[in-house]
């Protein structure tokens, strides 16, 4: 996880490209957990994390909203936030 500065002040990133990273699910649970409400990271991959959308949106109905950043084919990103 890094961080990258933007107008509100540092964003977190969670890049699961990077060697030796734990599984993207539990990456993005463990990231989730940590945001308090209105707070977002940008989650980095290398495939399409649309299977991580569904699994907060079963195990977290209504708790954070996904927005696209950059839809591959070497790298996909995505926003997500926290809204309750």
């Amino acid at each position: 996880m890094s961080g990258t500065d933007t107008p509100g002040g540092p964003e977190q990133v969670v890049d699961t490209r990077e060697p030796g990273a734990a599984s993207c699910a539990m990456l993005t649970n463990d990231a989730v957990d940590a945001l308090g409400v209105g707070a977002s990271f940008l989650l980095v991959a290398d495939h399409d994390p649309i299977a991580l959308r569904f699994m907060l949106d079963a195990e977290r109905p209504g708790s954070t909203r996904w927005q696209p950043v950059e839809d591959g084919p070497q790298r996909w990103q995505v926003r997500i936030t926290r809204v309750a």
